[in-house]
Order: C-alpha cells, then sequence, then structure tokens
C-alpha cells in the first residue's frame, strides 16, 4: 500500500510544474499556450545594463486573489529556452512572495541578470500559482531602444 501511495504522490507532482529543477532550461512544449484563465501577464519591462550585468524591471498584472492564487515569479528567457536566474536556487529569475491583490498592476526588479554578450533578444513571462505560464510575454530586443512594451538602458 506504501509503495502505491508514493507512486500515486509521485506521478502527481510529475505535471504539477512547468519547471525543470534539475537545471535551467525549460523545454520549448513547457511554455503553454494563452489560454482564458486568469493568467498572469507582463505588461512592461524596463532592461537597464549595468556593466556586465542587467536589472529587469517587470510590471505584471494578474488578478490575484490571495494566498491560493496570485502572481508568483517572473522569468528572463534566453532563445534557446534557458532561464536566467541570478538565485540558482530560486524557481524563477524573480521569485514573488506574497500575493499583490491592492496593487495592480505592480512593478518589481531584479538586478544581477547576466545576459551573454552574443544574445540580443530575451523574453520575459509570469507565473502564477493556480495557471502557470500562459498570460503575455514580452519579446525584448536588447539592441533597441524601446519597443513596444519595453524600454532598454544601455551602458555606453
Amino acid at each position: 500500500m506504501r509503495v502505491w501511495l508514493i507512486a500515486i504522490a509521485l506521478f502527481g507532482m510529475s505535471g504539477c510544474s512547468v519547471f525543470n529543477w534539475l537545471g535551467s532550461e525549460v523545454p520549448e512544449e513547457a511554455v503553454a499556450a494563452p489560454s482564458n484563465m486568469a493568467n498572469a501577464d507582463v505588461t512592461f519591462v524596463r532592461a537597464v545594463q549595468n556593466g556586465e550585468t542587467w536589472t529587469f524591471h517587470v510590471t505584471v498584472a494578474h488578478p490575484d486573489t490571495g494566498w491560493e492564487d496570485y502572481a508568483d515569479g517572473w522569468d528572463v528567457v534566453l532563445p534557446d529556452g534557458t532561464v536566467i536566474k541570478p538565485d540558482s536556487e530560486s524557481p524563477f529569475t524573480r521569485l514573488l512572495l506574497h500575493p499583490h491583490e491592492t496593487e495592480q498592476p505592480f512593478t518589481r526588479s531584479q538586478s544581477g541578470i547576466v545576459i551573454p554578450d552574443s544574445v540580443t533578444q530575451v523574453t520575459v513571462r509570469a507565473h502564477d500559482l493556480v495557471d502557470g505560464f500562459g498570460g503575455q510575454q514580452i519579446a525584448v530586443d536588447l539592441t533597441q531602444a524601446v519597443g513596444d512594451s519595453y524600454e532598454v538602458i544601455r551602458d555606453n
């Protein structure tokens, strides 16, 4: 009986997340397509280069209802699917620790983001506890000062 309970628990956990907890790469098929659910949407991104690192200021909109359903993180994703995480123990580029029920949309920042020199575009996406990924993402062209819903400030 105990073996069955463990097997059921492992099976249930295997489909609970789109994260690859063993590494930073997220397979292309793990990124959900937009749906009619109440997904976390990235509405604006400001990327600021500071020497060899970047700070991302990301605005997220999500109908947070409390601890059971809120936007719990956002990612900066390279074209090859690699998620950049300044803290390798974090499930996201920026972990959001509490609901923002009365502050919508809200902006949170993360510094210390290292983007390889060869990369000219990243995608920023948000995650919520219930629906995971699937909301509006923003593709940021790091070679352009402004774009659709983003701004880039580079060192010269």
